[in-house]
């Protein structure tokens, strides 16, 4: 088949006088261009002729009146749009139909903007601050209270207890004794320095002791036995005159009977039961 620039490459049909197309630099009439190249639309399905504007996204072809919001109708001719399973939206569209609301301001965060994500709700990042000074939290730690989001050191300045010993914050656990918070590290007996969170310990002063130091330092002796008197368990003690003995250590210094609850009498530093005191 031979050719030349004044004819149609495929038609061979004369082209003076007539409109028509080039491709790669070969000529064609406009029915001939139209029926071997032109892109069909995806909306109307017809071809886009050389006389009408083919607008294209993703290998796919529109007539720029075809070219418009599958919900709304409006046009999308140098318009943003969004496409969802293929289907092209308006924004407006794309955004009352799939886009995620502020967790904060309950507005629509509109596709293309910057959104943040924290415990499954979502966030424009404008809105994803702290609550007291309002500076943008981004990826840093925070604390959340209340619904409402705070960065740490916001969250230590308002919230935090403070230790009342090393007077540094405690972030979680610690320890409350006469209404002040310790940490568990930090809550220690006032004698040996032993940790007491979780034992047994004895108040002195407002100042918490272990067993063992409250005894060493300031509990009573026994008369008899010469051990400290301390009030651990539930213990029983009797006092007379300025001395003190444990309840099982309150007995007849003769025959050792038990002298709880009963009369009994002196003699110099020897309690005796009436029987003994009176051989």
């Amino acid at each position: 088949m031979t050719n030349n620039q004044t004819d149609c490459h495929y038609c061979l049909q004369s082209l003076r006088g007539r409109k028509h197309a080039l491709r790669e630099e070969i000529a064609y009439c406009l029915t001939c261009y139209d029926s071997l190249f032109a892109n069909p639309c995806e909306e109307c399905k017809q071809p886009i002729e050389c006389s009408s504007k083919d607008l294209s996204y993703k290998g796919r072809h529109w007539h720029e009146r075809c070219f418009r919001c599958a919900k709304c109708s409006r046009s999308l001719v140098e318009k943003p749009f969004a496409a969802k399973d293929e289907v092209l939206l308006c924004t407006e569209c794309y955004s009352d139909e799939y886009s995620s609301k502020c967790f904060h301001c309950q507005k629509t965060i509109m596709p293309g903007s910057r959104k943040m994500e924290f415990k499954g709700s979502s966030w424009h990042e404008s809105c994803f601050v702290c609550q007291y000074c309002r500076q943008p939290l981004g990826t840093k730690p925070l604390i959340t209270k209340d619904n409402e989001n705070y960065c740490v050191p916001c969250f230590e300045k308002q919230f935090a207890h403070q230790c009342y010993s090393c007077k540094k914050v405690i972030n979680s656990g610690g320890v409350t004794y006469y209404d002040q918070p310790w940490h568990k590290e930090c809550f220690v007996c006032a004698g040996c320095k032993t940790q007491l969170s979780g034992q047994r310990f004895i108040s002195k002063d407002e100042y918490p002791y272990c067993v063992d130091c409250f005894s060493k330092l300031y509990a009573k002796k026994c008369a008899a036995c010469k051990k400290p008197i301390t009030a651990l368990g539930g213990a029983k003690f009797v006092t007379f005159e300025e001395r003190q003995w444990h309840g099982e250590c309150f007995n007849c210094a003769k025959c050792s009977v038990s002298l709880v609850g009963q009369g009994f009498l002196t003699q110099q530093d020897r309690v005796l039961c009436h029987e003994c005191g009176s051989a």
